[in-house]
């Protein structure tokens, strides 16, 4: 998944980082259309700055990287109120969920 840029200069994104965007985002569309009937409310990351979980719930996590996409940057935003941990997963765990279904599904 695509970081954040920290500072705030922001340079011109490169095509091979505005690919990895763009797949990031087909990406999120897929996760979000597997997990979210199950309840899963979106992705959880842990921030390298504050050493806290950050919760996103799908649709703040797409408009994020659509800004980011569009714009270079991501605006700060406000965090989840009282989010329940049990509802986000990791990046990581989307990607082997998809992988398991793909999986699957070929298997048939």
């Amino acid at each position: 998944m695509v970081e954040p840029e920290e500072d705030h200069e922001h340079s011109e994104m490169g095509d091979e980082e505005r690919a990895e965007l763009v797949g990031d985002l087909s990406d999120l569309a897929v996760y979000q259309a597997l997990l979210e009937p199950s309840g899963v409310r979106g992705i959880v990351v842990d921030c390298g700055e504050c050493e806290e979980p950050h919760f996103h719930d799908w649709a703040l996590l797409r408009a994020s990287l659509e800004q980011l996409l569009n714009d270079g940057h991501m605006r700060p935003h406000e965090p989840a109120y009282d989010p329940d941990p049990t509802s986000y997963v990791t990046w990581e765990y989307c990607r082997g969920y998809a992988d398991g279904v793909t999986a699957s599904e070929s298997a048939r």
